[in-house]
């Protein structure tokens, strides 16, 4: 007997944006699995709260290491690829004793998502759905109705940890756009956007599609913070308003 492993995208923050197919797929499953830093809350689980079955067992996913240790260290490598493992084994036990695991994923669950890691893991070997979500980069240009890209425009999607000459080259190369992975990287970005010639295109958003959801151009940000759910957004669109 053999469950179904279910990769549920939940959207970019805003519950509404959830999909009928996702809220479908929580009501079935026998278990919910969702990933947070260890001490925090789940963001995803924030989102689909109201649609979890009284009854469903929930299975909490949490990293050892966030952003502590840089990525490149050795030893946040080793100690995340250790806990993808972990994480693997206690969802296969619920798929080895015939339960449906919805694991939840923020935004779209293979774009960016730390679901990616189990279901490269699990799905050679158990039948496995993925649910797509509302990406957060569509979540945040409808949010702040901005047209992106049309025509023959190139959209680029970058994450902000790549090295600074990097970005510069990918924002004089692109016509559109999108940083994820913002956070404490937002002033390499910046300083990027301003050497390519396109910071005066940039939209910095915080929080989009969420109650809180803070929007600007990034030109007139006054500082460099930004929190996890940042993302900056450089319109190709000659139209936009």
């Amino acid at each position: 007997m053999s469950g179904r492993l279910i990769g549920v995208g939940t959207g970019p923050g805003d519950p509404e944006l959830l999909t009928l197919k996702a809220v479908r797929a929580l009501q079935s499953a026998d278990v919910v699995a969702h990933f947070a830093k260890r001490g925090n809350e789940s963001n995803a689980r924030a989102i689909v709260a109201a649609h979890l079955r009284a009854d469903v067992m929930e299975l909490p996913l949490l990293y050892p290491v966030t952003t502590e240790i840089p990525r490149h260290d050795p030893a946040y490598r080793t100690a995340i690829a250790a806990f993808y493992e972990d994480a693997a084994r206690a969802v296969e036990a619920h798929l080895r004793a015939g339960r449906t695991v919805a694991v939840l994923s923020e935004g779209d669950p293979l774009f960016y998502g730390s679901y990616m890691h189990l279901h490269a893991r699990l799905a050679p070997h158990y039948p496995a759905d993925v649910v797509a979500g509302v990406t957060a980069m569509s979540g945040c240009w409808s949010a702040v109705g901005l047209p992106i890209a049309q025509g023959d425009d190139v959209l680029t999607v970058l994450p902000g940890t790549l090295p600074e000459a990097e970005l510069v080259r990918r924002f004089a190369d692109s016509q559109a756009c999108v940083v994820m992975k913002v956070g404490r990287n937002l002033a390499r970005i910046r300083r990027a956007l301003a050497e390519a010639g396109r910071l005066a295109d940039a939209v910095f958003v915080e929080r989009g599609t969420m109650e809180a959801m803070v929007a600007m151009p990034l030109a007139e940000k006054p500082d460099d913070r930004a929190a996890y759910f940042s993302i900056v957004l450089v319109a190709g669109w000659e139209a936009r308003p």
